[in-house]
């Protein structure tokens, strides 16, 4: 089984719809792509109660299909706009399994 990685986004106040549209547009385009195994999108309840978080699990065929994912031109814009509505950076966590199915 390749890693899985972990994503949360946190909105600005008033922002959550406008990140939200943003990450859907994502999924829909990177489950797409050929090395694209899992991109699902959640709302997190954020522990520090600040509000809606979003989250993103994707899994890749391999590492080449991850890099190949941050080269798409909708990538990029994403990644060039998204910034803009969040009050904290991206999280990025990489899972590696120990135990898994």
């Amino acid at each position: 089984m390749q890693n899985l990685v972990f994503v949360r986004f946190f909105p600005k106040e008033g922002a959550f719809d406008r990140v939200k549209a943003i990450l859907e547009t994502m999924v829909e385009n990177t489950r797409t792509e050929p090395g694209c195994l899992v991109y699902d999108l959640y709302e997190v309840k954020d522990p520090e109660g600040n509000g809606g978080v979003l989250g993103l699990v994707e899994q890749y065929r391999d590492d080449a299909a991850l890099l190949a994912h941050r080269e798409y031109q909708y990538y990029k814009d994403y990644r060039a706009t998204i910034m803009d509505y969040l009050r904290a950076p991206i999280e990025v966590n990489l899972l590696n399994p120990i135990d898994v199915r």
